[in-house]
């Protein structure tokens, strides 16, 4: 199996423990940035996860932000990329047995480690029921065009080196 994970700046800590736990169980992880607590843009890392499991290149994703919501959404425009906010293993087990979702976000500073390691657990290893092919279709097609450009966030980059941007 292989995992896909990015977060932003303020929880690079968390998802360091998340990778760590996922290779003590043998699950190679690509991990998408960010690598430091330097202020960034957490879209692109939601769309860098999102895009390697909508174009195959793993079989799940994981995003972490503060709360979970922004890189959540983020990650959710991505064409092909069904995401869930997780805050329960219930609606882990549902989005994945009803949904096929593929990405799973997280509120670094909201849930624990141990509640979210559950709650991976039980997104990689609950299956498909295979049931709802035609709304999954729909739902994927509400995107119409792909959106996998590791540049798209280009010109943001280029304002933030040149100290457009200021906390």
């Amino acid at each position: 199996m292989k995992i896909a994970i990015g977060c932003d700046h303020i929880v690079t800590d968390i998802k360091d423990k998340v990778v760590e736990m996922l290779q003590r169980d043998k699950i190679e992880v690509v991990d998408c940035g960010t690598y430091d607590f330097q202020r960034t843009h957490y879209p692109i890392f939601g769309n860098k996860v999102a895009s390697k499991v909508a174009q195959k290149e793993v079989d799940f994703g994981i995003v972490i932000c503060g709360t979970g919501v922004g890189i959540s959404n983020g990650a959710q425009k991505t064409k092909g990329a069904r995401v869930l906010l997780a805050k329960d293993v219930i609606s882990v087990v549902d989005a994945r047995q009803n949904y096929d979702a593929n990405v799973i976000g997280f509120g670094g500073r909201i849930v624990g480690l141990g509640l979210m390691y559950e709650m991976i657990e039980a997104f990689i290893n609950t299956k498909y029921a295979n049931k709802n092919q035609d709304l999954i279709k729909k739902i994927d097609n509400l995107i119409v065009k792909p959106n996998y450009d590791e540049n798209m966030f280009g010109e943001e980059l280029k304002k933030w080196d040149e100290g457009f941007y200021t906390d």
